[in-house]
This record gives C-alpha cells, sequence and structure tokens, in this order.
C-alpha cells in the first residue's frame, strides 16, 4: 500500500483509508480459499457426504441455494445502502455473521448434511454481502483513469490474506495428521481458524475506511419496501440502458467457470489425480500467489491497455487452463494449470470490479454493485451446478466437467468482443427477461453524475470509451 500514487486517489482519499478498503479483501480471501476452495469442500464430499455419488451435487446445490439468496436480496440491500448511506454499517453486520456462521462449521461431522449445509448457505451468504459491499467503496476512492490499478492492489493483496489463513490451516494439519489425527478431527480447527482470521484483519478495515456517501432525500422513511421499489423502477428501464447490462451478461457466463474453479479445484485434484489434503492446500497456496501477482500486475495493464482487453485476454488465459486440467495424468501438468488458473483469477476479478465501478454513479454505488453481485451469484449457480450434473451424468467423469467449464469462457469472450454469436446470446437472454433482471436503469433527468454523464448509446460506443489505451 505505501506504493499508491497520490494521483490514483480522489481529493481527499488518504493512504490508509485505501490500505483500510484493501484489509477487507486480505480478510475475506481466506474464507473462499479455506472453507470454498482448499478444504471444506473435499471434506463435505468426502466426509460428511461420506463418498457418496451424489456428493458433488449436492455441494454444487448447497452453494447454488445461498447464491439464489444473495441475487435476490442484494440488489435491494445495495439500494437501501445507497438511500441510508449504510454501507459501512451492513458491512459490519454482515462480516460478524460470516464469521459466527464459518466457526459453526467446526461442528460438523460425519453425516451432519443438514447442519452442513445450514451453516455454508449462511456464511456464504454474507461473505457474497461483504464482497458486493465492500466493492462499492472502490470508485469513491480511486480515480477514473486509475480505478484498475486500485482494484487490482486490493485482489492482490486478498490473495496474501488467503495465504496466511491457508499457511496457519496447513501448519495445522500437517501438524495433527503426525498426530495420526483424522480429516473430522483437524478440518473443524481450520474452520475456526478461518474464522478468526477474517474477524480480526477486518477490524482495519472498520477504524481506516469512511462512510463518504450522505443519505438521499426521504431516506429517513426509507425501508426495505422503499428500496425494493426503487430497484423495480430500476428494472423496468433497464432496456435504456443496454451498456451495463452487456457487462453483466458477460460477466454471467465467464464467472461461471470462475465459480466451478473456486468450488471445485480440490474436489477435482483429489478425485482425479489423488491429491491428498495436504497436497491439495498447497496447490491452492500456488494458485493464491500466482493470482496475486495476476491481479497487481493486470490493475496496471488494464488501465493502459484498455479493461476490455486486459479481459479477453485472462478469458483465453481460462480457456488454456481448462484444457490444461483436463488432460492432466500426472502431478506436474495439473501444477501448470493451477498457476495459469491463478493468473488469471486474480486479473479477470480484479477487471471485472473495476469496470463495474466505471459505469456505476456516484450516488448509486452499493445498487450498481449490488446488482454486479445478482450477476456473479447468477453465475455461481448456473457453474458449479452444470459441472455437477455433468459429472453424474458421465458417471463421475470430472475431465468431461471441466472441458464443459471451458465453454463458459469462449461464451464470455464472444458477448465481450461483440461477436455475431455474442449478439446472439444477448438476444436471447433479452426476450427471455433475464437482462431485465440484471440491468440498472437511465438516471433521473438531470443527473450528471460519474460515469452516466454520457448519454445512453449503444454498448459499443460505451465499451470503445473504456477498452481504448490511455493518452
Amino acid at each position: 500500500m505505501t506504493k499508491i500514487a497520490p494521483d490514483a486517489l480522489n481529493p481527499g482519499v488518504k493512504k490508509r483509508e485505501v490500505f483500510g478498503w484493501a484489509m477487507y479483501d486480505f480478510a475475506n480471501s481466506g474464507y473462499t480459499t479455506v472453507v470454498i476452495t482448499a478444504v471444506f469442500n473435499a471434506y463435505f464430499v468426502g466426509v460428511v457426504a461420506g463418498g457418496a455419488a451424489w456428493g458433488t451435487l449436492a455441494w454444487t446445490l448447497a452453494l447454488g441455494l445461498s447464491n439464489l439468496v444473495v441475487m435476490f436480496t442484494m440488489p435491494a440491500l445495495g439500494a437501501y445502502a445507497d438511500l441510508r448511506a449504510a454501507k459501512k454499517r451492513l458491512l459490519l453486520f454482515t462480516t460478524a455473521g460470516c464469521v459466527a456462521a464459518t466457526a459453526w462449521l467446526a461442528d460438523v461431522g460425519p453425516g451432519d448434511l443438514v447442519l452442513a449445509v445450514t451453516a455454508i448457505v449462511l456464511s456464504n451468504v454474507c461473505y457474497a454481502y461483504g464482497e458486493s459491499l465492500i466493492a462499492a467503496f472502490l470508485p469513491e476512492l480511486a480515480r477514473r483513469e486509475a480505478i484498475g490499478r486500485v482494484s487490482g492492489w486490493g485482489w492482490s493483496f486478498g490473495y496474501f490474506g488467503g495465504m496466511l489463513t491457508l499457511g496457519l490451516s496447513l501448519g495445522y494439519v500437517l501438524w495433527a495428521q503426525g498426530q495420526g489425527m483424522k480429516a473430522q478431527q483437524f478440518v473443524p480447527v481450520t474452520m475456526l481458524i478461518t474464522a478468526a482470521v477474517y474477524g480480526l484483519a477486518s477490524l482495519a478495515t472498520f477504524a481506516l475506511l469512511r462512510e463518504r456517501a450522505v443519505p438521499q432525500p426521504g431516506a429517513a422513511r426509507a425501508g426495505v419496501a422503499e428500496s425494493l421499489r426503487r430497484l423495480t423502477r430500476t428494472w423496468r428501464e433497464a432496456r435504456r440502458y443496454r451498456d451495463f447490462s452487456w457487462l453483466l451478461l458477460c460477466a454471467v457466463f465467464y464467472q461461471a467457470g470462475i465459480a466451478v474453479v473456486v468450488a471445485l479445484a480440490a474436489v477435482y485434484a483429489e478425485q482425479v489425480l489423488g491429491f491428498r489434503q495436504t497436497e491439495t492446500m498447497m496447490l491452492i497456496f500456488l494458485v493464491n500467489i500466482a493470482a496475486a501477482l495476476g491481479a497487481f500486475g493486470f490493475g496496471y495493464l488494464e488501465d493502459r491497455i484498455g479493461h476490455r482487453s486486459a479481459l479477453t485476454m485472462t478469458l483465453w488465459g481460462w480457456i488454456v487452463m481448462t484444457l490444461l486440467a483436463a488432460a492432466a495424468t500426472t502431478p506436474a501438468v495439473f501444477w501448470a494449470a493451477a498457476v495459469v488458473a491463478g493468473l488469471c483469477m486474480g486479473s479477470s476479478q480484479s477487471a471485472g470490479r473495476a469496470m463495474a465501478g466505471l459505469f456505476a454513479p456516484a450516488h448509486r454505488l452499493a445498487e450498481f454493485y449490488g446488482l454486479w453481485t445478482f450477476a456473479v451469484r447468477l453465475s455461481a449457480i448456473v457453474g458449479p451446478i452444470t459441472y455437477g450434473v455433468v459429472t453424474l451424468l458421465t458417471a463421475g467423469n470430472h475431465r468431461v466437467a471441466i472441458l464443459a467449464t471451458g465453454l463458459f469462457f469462449a461464451a464470455g469472450i464472444l458477448i465481450l468482443r461483440r461477436s455475431a454469436w455474442g449478439y446472439l446470446l444477448s438476444s436471447i437472454m433479452m426476450t427471455k427477461g433475464v437482462t431485465l433482471g440484471l440491468a440498472v436503469s437511465r438516471l433521473p433527468s438531470g443527473d450528471t453524475s460519474g460515469s452516466s454523464r454520457l448519454a445512453p448509446c449503444c454498448i459499443q460506443t460505451r465499451f470503445s470509451r473504456i477498452a481504448s489505451p490511455r493518452a
């Protein structure tokens, strides 16, 4: 954080405030790394479900349920946060909820399917709320021309938090295995470690990050009902602002592929290549190192070559990763695939968040990021469940499932590059009304805030402005 250039930040924003913002990425990354990606997912399939054929599908359905809840509640929650200037206050509540639910996972043992599903749904819902709310602070902190860099700083810093949590968990697992303990004895302790790091690290965020928004007119009377009415008005006007909806449509596809990797990487490693728990954790540790480098490096590249071009590069990288993973018959090839996945993970996640911020008006940041979360969580349902269904239909063939995952990234490229196939996908989605539910509204007459100074226009024109190199 000490290398942040003053010209990258908005007037009045201090470096320590950006550090506090980035510390939330540091804090919550341990949850996705240990719970969703490296430890609890494999524990759920192998121990809680007893290695049953339906275990992978059950895990993806649990994640799907949590994401379904987020999809239909986060936009309204974001609208409420904007109306009441309550991003930081809501962030505190959701953080406490995720920490508590993660600690609750420590009570899950063999056969505790209902308990496991309940705790994972609660923890993942609260995590997603926090992820969206913290992202809404980004345009308040960074100048428009530097938003890619600042987003990249946050993502890269976050991966170090994931590595810290994973490293502490790995150290304990190695010690526990040396003592002859089984997974049902040491995995619960890793959940407590994850909860502790999340809670303690997030304290810096609440101490340093400012709530810069001010309550909007009528906020004192605004509750959830008013937030829902506002959101309904937004969706009714969606077709008049096709640029943001185009971005969200692209995100639905490529984020579906990313969701598969996040949720099922450990399952793939153990089921296909026979990785042990410690090997899987070391693999994910390597992924986090590569992801940190990808997020940091691509943050600068985005601001120079354009966010669309940078995102397209990472999506091609994701396709290469799926081919490597599907072809892997030795650990070395799969490790190479993991490095590619890490580089693409950090860069694509950072680019998506930055592009969403560029389109968001200053007074509706939480609402817009709530819609971004809607798209991302929709993808988090579609991707893993598709993977789970493919494995079920192919008698547990994970190689076919990972190849199918590559199609999500290919679709993302088609949409992002505005190909004929991309237009076809967009038209289908709009005809069916899906885009209507994902898009954002036309701003009120006279509003010139944020990125919405640009008049409503076709998506090509708007994207060209953010995709070209800086002068």
